[in-house]
């Protein structure tokens, strides 16, 4: 599994198009909504980039998990948002707006902090006899490449021709999907004479992690006074990780099924747990409140 040309080459191309798809969504308006006031984009990034490994660091050493799980639901908790993440926003009646910001920030953000994080946790659970390390200049360039140039042509097909970004949107979410199974089952498959034990090891972990990272969003932005619409975008933007990018760095930088199992693990629990706060949402924001700019949602009238 670690080695096949599925994961060393497809995984960064699909990934590559989930990016693509990213970057169909957003336009330079978008990035003017939300830094005409950025406390919810400020909020949002520092929970996202700091906090969440905090809180897996914290889960790793209270339920002490092996080596490779902790090393794994810390690459999970470093990841930003993902695609889906803003879907589940506008299901929920949330800010778009703000969701979309949000995940190319913490996208752009991670180049540089996820190899950091990766490598701190690889050096406290595995010391002295550490044989894996993540190759800070090479993450780095893959990242950027996988990150940086797919979503400047997602912008550019979106500013060029958007009645067919509109569409392509769409089709883009579905492969993410479908990308997203058919690696957990790959995954499922290569582990499958330890995947019970895995399960127990690394499933409490990141049902806990998804969990207090949604509670985290909802609480951070009640204390900024954030809206409701603002702090379902901010929760669901920590619940609904990029779960392709956990999988891509664990595989092919490296090489390691057993620390994919917490990606794996947490893109199956977070959609269910995305369902919940879309009931959530549409329970406690209005049909009407869902509508305007983040601007008017700033500056009532």
């Amino acid at each position: 599994m670690e080695s096949s040309p599925l994961i060393s080459i497809g995984l960064p191309i699909s990934l590559f198009i989930i990016m693509i798809g990213i970057g169909m969504t957003l336009t330079a308006r978008d990035f003017h909504q939300v830094t005409v006031k950025p406390a919810g984009l400020i909020l949002g990034s520092i929970t996202q980039i700091l906090l969440m490994p905090a809180i897996a660091f914290a889960l790793a050493w209270a339920l002490t998990l092996p080596p490779a799980m902790a090393v794994g639901l810390v690459i999970i908790a470093a990841c930003p948002g993902g695609t889906t993440s803003n879907l589940f926003t506008m299901l929920a009646r949330g800010n778009v707006a703000l969701s979309i910001v949000l995940t190319i920030s913490a996208s752009l953000i991670t180049i540089m902090t996820l190899p950091v994080f990766a490598n701190y946790a690889l050096q406290l659970y595995y010391g002295a006899q550490q044989e894996i390390a993540l190759p800070f200049g090479r993450t780095v360039l893959m990242l950027s490449a996988i990150v940086l140039l797919p979503v400047a042509i997602g912008m550019t097909v979106k500013a060029l021709r958007p009645a067919f970004a509109e569409r392509a949107e769409g089709f883009v979410s579905i492969f993410g999907g479908l990308v997203l199974v058919l690696l957990v089952v790959g995954i499922v498959y290569g582990v499958r004479d330890r995947i019970f034990d895995l399960m127990a090891q690394a499933g409490p972990a990141t049902i806990a992690l998804n969990v207090l990272g949604i509670a985290l969003g909802f609480l951070s932005a009640k204390l900024v006074g954030l809206g409701k619409r603002e702090g379902l975008a901010v929760a669901t933007e920590l619940g609904i990780k990029n779960g392709t990018l956990g999988l891509m760095v664990t595989l092919t930088l490296m090489h390691s099924n057993e620390m994919s199992v917490p990606s794996a693990i947490y893109g199956v629990i977070m959609f269910p747990i995305g369902f919940m706060l879309v009931a959530y949402g549409r329970r406690v924001v209005k049909q009407g409140e869902a509508t305007g700019t983040y601007e008017d949602r700033l500056n009532p009238t």
